[in-house]
């Protein structure tokens, strides 16, 4: 009897927008992806990847979709008041988070539960922004990642990626598209947090899961750049530094 092929998600609005997306990422970027047996098939997860550049989502959008799942991120519900882009990210099931206002801290309990019903693969960003690091390694990061794989009980898949600051340099608006630029994707296996799970969501479970996610991201980032990071990682209130909002540093690549 032949093997019963796993379910995906990969719905009709995700098809749409790679009609458009994916010929123009071809066109600029070559991914070269590793790990993707790392990817659950099925099921909700969450994946955290380091980020560096503001082309990042869409490379990693690309690269989950290439692995058979359709990405989803949480996206401001303040786009949710724009008519037609609402229109997309309702079809495409993004998850819509108040990040200010009394609503905020039902935020992750109710992102955590979307994930859940709809076995929904959820990109976010432990660092929260692009990583004030001089030279690009993760940075220290937040728990909102931690938090939402502990409160459902769902993997949290690690990844890495190096090479869209040649594509697009941090906080540049300037497109360098050609020639094609070659960018590393791997997935990593689940970061173990078993020990983790059932108890408090206080701030020593969250931080040591965070730790863990950052240590988990870091290797990978060493793999894709045959060099080690930092024994510190960067912490931009120890450097003077504002945690959100654009940071220049004069680097262009």
């Amino acid at each position: 009897m032949a093997a019963k092929k796993p379910k995906t998600d990969r719905v009709a609005a995700f098809r749409v927008i790679a009609v458009f997306a994916v010929p123009f990422l071809t066109a600029v970027s070559k991914l070269d992806i590793r790990g993707q047996e790392n990817v659950p098939r099925t099921g909700a997860f969450v994946l955290s990847p380091n980020h560096y550049s503001n082309i990042d989502p869409l490379i990693m959008a690309w690269a989950l979709w290439r692995s058979g799942r359709a990405p989803r991120f949480l996206a401001k519900a303040s786009l949710w008041k724009i008519p037609v882009v609402r229109f997309a990210l309702e079809k495409s099931g993004q998850i819509p988070v108040e990040r200010a206002g009394a609503t905020r801290g039902s935020a992750p309990l109710a992102a955590a539960t979307r994930l859940t019903e709809e076995d929904a693969a959820v990109i976010v960003y432990p660092e929260g922004t692009l990583t004030r690091d001089p030279d690009l390694w993760p940075m220290r990061g937040k728990t909102g990642a931690a938090r939402l794989a502990l409160e459902q009980g769902v993997p949290l898949i690690p990844a890495a990626h190096w090479g869209t600051q040649k594509l697009l340099p941090r906080y540049s608006k300037r497109l360098r598209g050609f020639p094609r630029k070659r960018i590393d994707v791997v997935f990593g296996p689940p970061v173990d947090l078993d020990d983790l799970r059932g108890r408090p969501l206080d701030s020593t479970t969250l931080n040591e899961a965070t730790t863990r996610i950052m240590a988990a991201i870091t290797a990978l980032v060493e793999q894709l750049r045959g060099e080690t990071a930092p024994v510190e990682r960067w912490n931009p209130s120890a450097h003077g530094q504002s945690e959100f909002g654009r940071m220049g540093d004069g680097r262009t690549a």
